[in-house]
């Protein structure tokens, strides 16, 4: 070991590549047993022939790499177990394996693979076929990884990206089906992925592209399954306990939402205020309904809305913006927030007149006044 660490130093100080420097290549009978006698254990190392090796990756085409810059490589340790190098070559041809496709930073150990093919008496035309994909990185430009981004599919999975969105969005890193289109089916993937196409440089992953992938694939899906894949969500925030009478009024508030998500994790936070048994507005919307000009609004709203007998959106919508804009001359955003906070209780609901009538004219009523007496 000291003996490897003084010439890696050397290596260094002369700005060498770091490698074997076939120190015991041209070893006599009594060297050998001079080692032997001081006990020296022996790996057993692949002599790289004199040349260089040349392939066709199907991803950056014709490579090829200098044996000079290729050391002799390790193939088995002292005690005899063998390394990657050496088992992976005999597994690709113990199992005929037809194409090697793995990331590019195992690409200068290509000619090592193939010089222990050569060994075994492999045919070149028996090669397996290599294509080295294209490195994913960060948002900082640097490999993907925990420290700029990288999480677990567990963790996709708990916010609520659909499975076909993630395998639509990992396709488009480093390929494309080459019309623009970025929402893909995977039927489509199937049919269209090439190895050929897919780009030799660096991919960028793109959280953002992620999320309007996953949303496009929530708009497409049936109410149904929609509602399928929501409520596991909304019982595990305890949202619902998943009685019929709840699902069939988170069945009713679908519609309202699909248009508005990116994530199932969202659901709970927006149709919380529909289940919730001790109703509160958030602290920070709590001054947007306690001035004047809001108390006046509830007040109006109140008064308005209480005669409705046909409790319906777009009643609901009718009533307030005769009154509130109409008559009262105010934006829809100053008229129709304070409404919002008091029968929600936040900034952030879904539309309101559909919120106010899937919550009903009693409970509606009822947070308005509540509201009033803040």
């Amino acid at each position: 070991p000291e003996e490897l660490e003084a010439v890696r130093e050397a290596q260094r100080a002369s700005n060498q590549a770091p490698g074997y420097n076939g120190h015991c290549r041209e070893l006599t009978p009594d060297q050998i047993s001079a080692y032997k006698a001081q006990g020296r254990g022996a790996v057993v190392r692949m002599r790289m022939p004199d040349g260089g090796t040349t392939f066709n990756d199907l991803i950056r085409g014709e490579m090829a790499f200098d044996h000079k810059f290729v050391p002799d490589f390790v193939l088995a340790r002292a005690d005899g177990s063998p390394l990657y190098t050496l088992a992976v070559a005999v597994d690709d041809v113990l199992m005929k394996v037809t194409h090697i496709l793995r990331g590019e930073d195992l690409l200068s150990s290509t000619p090592r693979q193939i010089r222990v093919y050569q060994a075994m008496g492999l045919k070149e035309e028996d090669y397996p076929v290599f294509a080295h994909l294209p490195f994913v990185m960060g948002a900082d430009n640097a490999k993907l990884s925990k420290r700029n981004g990288e999480v677990s599919i567990a963790w996709y999975r708990d916010k609520g990206f659909l499975p076909e969105a993630i395998c639509n969005y990992l396709a488009l890193l480093g390929w494309s089906p080459g019309d623009d289109r970025e929402n893909v089916t995977m039927k489509e993937l199937c049919d269209l992925f090439t190895v050929e196409k897919v780009n030799s440089s660096p991919a960028r992953f793109d959280m953002k592209k992620l999320e309007a992938i996953n949303g496009d694939k929530i708009r497409a899906l049936t109410i149904d399954e929609f509602l399928t894949w929501v409520l596991p969500f909304l019982i595990k925030a305890n949202v619902i306990t998943g009685t019929p009478d709840e699902v069939a009024l988170v069945k009713r508030a679908l519609p309202i939402i699909q248009e508005r998500i990116i994530m199932f994790s969202e659901v709970p936070a927006m149709l919380n205020f529909l289940f919730v048994k001790e109703f509160a507005i958030e602290a920070d919307s709590l001054a947007k309904v306690t001035d004047a000009g809001a108390k006046d609004v509830l007040q109006r709203s109140l008064k308005e809305l209480e005669p409705i007998s046909n409790w319906t959106h777009s009643e609901i919508e009718a009533v307030l913006r005769a009154s509130l804009i109409d008559e009262m001359g105010l934006k829809p955003r100053i008229a129709f927030g304070a409404v919002r906070i008091a029968t929600t209780g936040s900034t952030v609901s879904p539309p309101l007149f559909e919120s106010m009538e899937l919550l009903g004219k009693e409970a509606s009523l009822a947070r308005i006044a509540a509201a009033l007496t803040l």
